[in-house]
């Protein structure tokens, strides 16, 4: 980052000279880079800012639409940081910009979610979230125009179509959401993005929306079934953002003038929201694949696809699994060092899967222990990484047999003719035993991505 362009910039928009400190780029955003930094002024006075960027190479840029939104925002009583300056990739930094007052609290979910601190505001955020989105769908279109629109299912269809990615659960998920979608409301600004993480939060509750860039036109309805998707829940039974019931949700979003909420609907778009985190996860381990973007984080995004599985066939009419449902177990033990792990010829010991081992240890005491913010976060994500490899070793191989077993069973050769035979409507009469069939395919998935997922959430 070009410190000294930066405080150019930021000089400018304050109307005095300034210098640039304690510049750091913070962890996390799959999409976005964020920093924050400090300026001090020649008479002493220091300010706070977050600064976020498009990644480098990145295709597009939603900054100066972002500015807009969080104008509009602030104007219908919507809580965001104010805008201090923004430009796009000719302003010296290389890539198009935004920079923010900095708000002090909490963004990190678990912190919100499990500390002390936080308990009074836990109880209050449903509630608050509620009244937020009501503001938030009040912002006149007009004030933001560029905002992108159209149906949400069919770009959602013709994206994963685009990606290449064969996932038979997202093909059963799309087949009920065709066949129950509710009518269409007229368009609002909808933020695209409200979830815990993207929440400033103080002891006093909810102090800004952040993260503006995925806002667009669409059924408002859409921002509380996002809100409720369990990936946001973070390990907590609680349904709104892990923090809050539903019910406080919707009735203070209606009491703010939001509009009824009906429950079917809202159901309706929690399984969309759901299916979409899915195709979103695909899209950013796709950018780390083809090398636009090299990340650990975004290769690690990439399996943890079938914990969206999972969550979506729970929240499908077919959640019960049936007697043909099956998964390849672990040795009893679980230890990859076990004796059937020993390295084979022409290698020596350790095995593929001890030395994996050693590097999780590695990475998870040494490695996290000497370092903090971004580095750390990744290091923990490097560490989960290795242990899904070390589990894909032990069990891959019966795993391999079994799913192609089951596809045999369902008259098919492979995930994409299961997708197209779901897609044309070939598999309807067979819709038990393909659910079945999927279950068990996601089941196995689980148990080298993330094994303890489908352990019963704690109360926070």
């Amino acid at each position: 980052m070009d410190r000294e362009r930066l405080g150019e910039i930021v000089g400018a928009a304050l109307g005095a000279p300034v210098d640039i400190e304690d510049l750091t780029r913070l962890p996390g955003g799959a999409s976005k880079e964020t920093w924050s930094f400090a300026t001090r002024s020649p008479d002493g006075e220091v300010r706070r800012f977050v600064l976020r960027t498009d990644r480098a190479g990145s295709f597009g840029s939603t900054m100066a639409l972002e500015a807009a939104l969080f104008g509009a925002a602030s104007r219908c009583g919507v809580p965001v940081p104010s805008v201090v300056a923004s430009g796009d990739d000719t302003d010296g930094l290389g890539r198009a910009f935004l920079v923010i007052d900095f708000v002090d609290g909490e963004t990190i979910p678990r912190r919100i979610l499990r500390d002390d601190a936080f308990r009074e505001a836990r109880a209050a955020m449903a509630g608050q979230c509620g009244r937020i989105l009501a503001d938030v769908h009040r912002i006149p279109p007009a004030e933001v125009p560029g905002l992108p629109g159209g149906d949400p299912l069919e770009q959602m269809r013709r994206q994963l179509a685009q990606l290449g990615q064969p996932h038979p659960a997202f093909e059963l998920g799309l087949l009920w959401l065709g066949q129950t979608r509710p009518p269409r409301s007229a368009e609002r600004v909808v933020h695209g993005d409200f979830r815990n993480g993207n929440l400033i939060v103080g002891p006093d509750g909810i102090r800004a929306v952040l993260d503006w860039e995925l806002a667009h036109l669409g059924d408002p309805i859409e921002d509380l079934g996002w809100l409720c998707v369990k990936a946001w829940r973070f390990g907590s039974p609680l349904p709104v953002g892990g923090f809050g019931p539903i019910d406080e949700l919707v009735r203070a979003y209606e009491e703010a003038g939001g509009g009824p909420v009906d429950e079917a609907e809202l159901h309706w778009w929690i399984v969309f929201g759901t299916l979409r985190w899915g195709i979103i996860c695909i899209a950013q381990t796709m950018t780390h694949l083809t090398g636009v973007v090299r990340s650990v984080e975004l290769a690690a995004i990439g399996r943890r696809v079938c914990e969206v599985e999972s969550d979506l066939l729970e929240l499908l009419p077919w959640t019960a699994p049936g007697p043909g449902a099956e998964t390849v177990e672990p040795n009893e033990s679980g230890d990859p060092s076990r004796e059937a792990a020993h390295a084979g010829p022409p290698h020596d010991v350790p095995s593929a899967a001890q030395l994996l081992q050693a590097v999780h240890e590695f990475l998870e005491s040494d490695v996290r222990e000497a370092t903090e913010g971004r580095v750390r976060f990744h290091a923990r994500v490097a560490a989960n990484v290795v242990a899904m490899v070390t589990r894909e070793l032990e069990l891959g191989p019966d795993q391999a047999v079994a799913h192609e077993r089951r596809l045999r069973s369902l008259g098919v050769s492979s995930e994409e003719e299961l997708v197209s035979a779901i897609r044309s409507g070939i598999s309807d009469d067979r819709l038990g035993e393909v659910t079945d069939a999927v279950r068990s395919t996601v089941a196995d998935k689980l148990a080298v991505a993330n094994p303890a997922y489908g352990a019963a959430p704690q109360a926070g």
